[in-house]
């Protein structure tokens, strides 16, 4: 049997302890490194996770048993540093969104495809149980032909909860860019590629205050919409309709799919279990028809990716679909610019959903 897959990380904010938590458990992977432009932090991150290598990116990037270098950088950093990684020789797996432009994100796709690399992208989500659940139950008919979508994600704003949440309100982030690709990922796989977009966008103020932490009660400038209002049409002629919101007093999120024969309410796409319902056409009642737990979560596609690589086939969160939710996020946001339809020129596989007994703690590899 062949050996684990080294893994690296890079960047160990509040995100890499929910991806450590993971990847130290898989038994498929191993992580040999932290680094992140402040050391100090990748250092302490190692010593809660007993990870043997810690300290700056090049701590990383110059690990000879590094595979695959997990980027958890602020999306300014993404291209960046996924192309160093590229550069060295590594496969990468981005947080998202892939890039901060088409351009960018083209590039790295490019350079990998050259290289020889495998390039993968968060959101993972549609890994877990219950989003896999709910894509499974649809291509076996139980609403019949899926022809729309609805989703509703509203939220007053991360500065409350988050200590440095400035770059949430920055190029390549706003709720469009930081929670849409969780919504946008299911819709491909459901629908398949988007095709045009037309939108709307708002800021309900220029700017902030950071509500916890070392920096509670320091202001920020909001410099991207914190709200957006969209519709999408497929490529199957089928559409969706979705708001993204940092400007709403009601939580609320949702995504429905409405067939020929009943509407399917999905689990949150920002984690990886939760109840599946249906309304049936004729029914006045929502019926729960499946209910899911979580057997792993954001690091999921990471592990598919190292299998993939030991096993020679393509991974399922493929930069490819990181690419093309990039691609329609950025319409969008044109969109809201120009106020107009605008097309959306990429199009992606749908990835195969993940077999029945599919474990991600029984080593395979």
């Amino acid at each position: 049997m062949a050996s684990p897959v080294g893994v690296g990380l890079i960047g160990a904010g509040t995100i890499s302890d929910t991806y450590l938590e993971n990847l130290t458990s898989f038994p498929d992977t191993e992580v040999l490194a932290i680094g992140d432009i402040v050391p100090g932090a990748a250092r302490e991150k190692a010593a809660k996770y007993d990870v043997p290598a810690a300290g700056d990116v090049a701590t990383v990037l110059d690990h000879p048993g590094v595979e695959i270098v997990v980027n958890l950088t602020i999306p300014a950093a993404h291209a960046e540093v996924a192309t160093q990684a590229i550069g060295v020789g590594k496969h990468v797996w981005n947080e998202k969104p892939l890039a901060l432009d088409r351009a960018s994100g083209e590039r790295l796709l490019r350079d990998a495809e050259a290289a020889g690399l495998l390039v993968g992208c968060a959101p993972d989500t549609f890994l877990g149980a219950g989003l896999q659940t709910a894509c499974r139950l649809i291509e076996q008919g139980l609403i019949g032909t899926p022809l729309t979508a609805l989703v509703l994600l509203q939220l007053p704003g991360p500065e409350s909860w988050h200590p440095n949440p400035a770059f949430l309100y920055a190029p390549g982030a706003g709720p469009l860019f930081d929670l849409g690709p969780y919504y946008l990922t299911v819709l491909v796989q459901v629908f398949g590629s988007v095709s045009s977009v037309a939108a709307l966008g708002s800021k309900a103020r220029e700017r902030r205050v950071i509500g916890s932490g070392p920096k509670a009660g320091e202001e920020f400038d909001v410099t991207v919409p914190s709200h957006v209002s969209a519709l999408a049409q497929f490529e199957s002629g089928q559409s969706a309709q979705a708001i993204f919101s940092f400007d709403s007093a009601l939580p609320r999120m949702l995504l429905e799919v409405n067939g020929t024969e009943a509407t399917m309410l999905f689990p949150d796409p920002n984690f990886f279990d939760g109840a599946i319902a249906i309304r049936r056409r004729g029914n006045e009642d929502w019926e729960t028809v499946a209910t899911t737990t979580a057997v792993s979560s954001r690091g999921t596609g990471v592990l598919d990716m190292a299998r993939a690589l030991r096993e020679g086939r393509p991974h399922r969160a493929q930069g490819a679909m990181g690419y093309h939710v990039l691609d329609t996020m950025t319409a969008i946001a044109e969109s809201v610019e120009s106020r107009a339809f605008v097309d959306v020129a990429s199009s992606v596989d749908k990835p195969p959903l993940l077999p029945d007994e599919w474990d991600p703690l029984a080593p395979t590899i």
